[in-house]
């Protein structure tokens, strides 16, 4: 009796220095380390197209059927975290991005003004802040953020990562039909209750001077100037729901007015007469299981007065950041899915390792410019895009991509074939603290271990009594 009185009492005081251990929540960790986290993603890219980059490959696509192939080597993007707990519910959050290496200024062919050279120095363009916000958390279901925001509408954007789908540049329906990343400077309220996760924004509006035939409202985001207008205004809302395992589903959308939304503003002009009212809805799930991951999306959205926008002054005047001599569609729309399974699963030894080789395949269709404005045509707009590739992930947090790529469009245009292959990575870097976690964690697992360990003492001690 003694000796099971002494293991018992052993096996409370290591039991109490387990909870102890296990009660280390963030606070704790915060008020013992450090606050800081830095981390980030990147992704560099090489691509061989297969078809023609001339100009007037869809005004002559005769006369550039057979051109050469063309290649490119690319980062697409380059990003840091950078966020700071100061305490008391009060968080920072800030993502630098640096697109195709970073240059403020480059030379672009703009194929919607007749290939014309223009040189851009864009203030959302190569080097941009994507995030920069400062948060209060009052409860888990109650979230306020304000600053410069991710805006969470459709699935690309919610999870833009590069770990997050498989081909190697971001899916291309919603990254042609919406901003992506779309980031705008708001007011965000978000939580999570039970099994759901929700967030409403409220935003400036998108600039209708920015919209485009081959882009539909890409580019409304963005401001040339040294800061954001602000004479409309948007809302975008988002639902997500994780009851069913390794399901997450997706409701999201964005309501606002986009005409006179841009400087100066003609309060007495066609700003005041058209709103170019901007609807946009879309689902979108994420399934992982059973050695499976399946993601897809439908995108649908609506832009009042469309046939308006040619004739605004900014989009008629040369000297104009805005110039566009193209209609715009009053709808535009991508949809998508991609399926991969991880082969790895099947190799013991590989499997054991948590390596990983994913092979997919994606289908999408999208289209900027869906209904006809003006009785005008752009049909090369109309695509359909298949992929086929692997994503082998040698760690969790590092992933090579390679696909074989192909777009279809209407049977007067060429196809357009492609060959992807690039890098990612995707993490949060370590500063001294996430060791100590590591540490804390392996005391809690031998300290269980030895719970296990003088409970069998205990439950044998009993048997020899009977």
């Amino acid at each position: 009796m003694k000796r099971i009185a002494l293991i018992l009492a052993t096996l409370s005081i290591v039991a109490s220095a387990s909870a102890q251990v296990d009660a280390s929540d963030s606070t704790y960790n915060h008020a013992n380390h450090s606050r800081l986290s830095v981390g980030g993603y990147g992704e560099a890219v090489f691509s061989r197209h297969f078809f023609s980059d001339h100009v007037s490959r869809y005004s002559q696509p005769e006369a550039h059927k057979d051109d050469p192939s063309h290649g490119r080597f690319d980062i697409p993007h380059a990003v840091i975290y950078l966020g700071y707990d100061f305490g008391k519910g009060w968080t920072f959050g800030t993502e630098i991005e640096f697109e195709h290496g970073g240059n403020g200024i480059a030379y672009e062919k703009e194929d919607e003004e007749g290939g014309e050279w223009e040189q851009e120095t864009e203030k959302g363009g190569e080097v941009e802040l994507e995030q920069l916000w400062l948060q209060k958390s009052f409860a888990r279901w109650a979230n306020l953020r304000v600053g410069h925001i991710v805006v969470p509408v459709g699935l690309n954007n919610a999870h833009h990562e590069p770990l997050n789908f498989f081909t190697v540049y971001r899916p291309e329906g919603e990254n042609t039909i919406m901003p992506s990343t779309w980031h705008q400077t708001g007011v965000s309220f978000w939580g999570r209750a039970g099994d759901f996760r929700y967030e409403a924004q409220f935003l400036a509006g998108l600039n209708a001077d920015q919209f485009t035939n081959v882009g539909w409202i890409r580019k409304g985001h963005k401001s040339p100037l040294e800061f954001d207008v602000a004479n409309k205004y948007g809302l975008a809302l988002r639902l997500d729901n994780y009851t069913v395992p390794g399901l997450r589903i997706g409701l999201s959308g964005y309501y606002g007015h986009s005409i006179g939304n841009s400087y100066p503003n003609d309060a007495n002009g066609v700003g005041a007469t058209y709103q170019g009212k901007v609807a946009i809805g879309s689902i979108d799930f994420t399934y992982q299981g059973y050695n499976w991951i399946v993601r897809g999306q439908a995108d649908y959205g609506y832009l009042g007065d469309a046939e308006q926008l040619k004739y605004m002054y900014n989009r008629l005047n040369s000297k104009s950041p805005y110039k566009h001599s193209a209609f715009v569609s009053g709808n535009a729309y991508a949809v998508g899915i991609e399926a991969g399974y991880n082969v790895f699963s099947q190799i013991a030894f590989l499997q054991r390792s948590n390596q990983k080789l994913y092979v997919f395949g994606r289908y999408e269709a999208y289209n900027p410019y869906a209904s006809t404005t003006k009785e005008t045509k752009y049909d090369y707009t109309a695509v359909q895009r298949m992929a086929l590739g692997i994503n082998y992930y040698p760690i969790k947090q590092i992933v090579v991509k390679a696909e074989y790529s192909k777009r279809f469009l209407k049977s007067l245009y060429n196809n357009e074939p492609s060959l992807n292959i690039g890098v990612a990575f995707e993490g949060w870097f370590d500063l001294g603290h996430r060791l100590m976690a590591k540490k804390e964690q392996a005391d809690v697992d031998r300290l269980n271990e030895r719970i296990n360990e003088l409970q069998q003492q205990i439950n044998e001690l009993k048997q020899q009594k009977q």
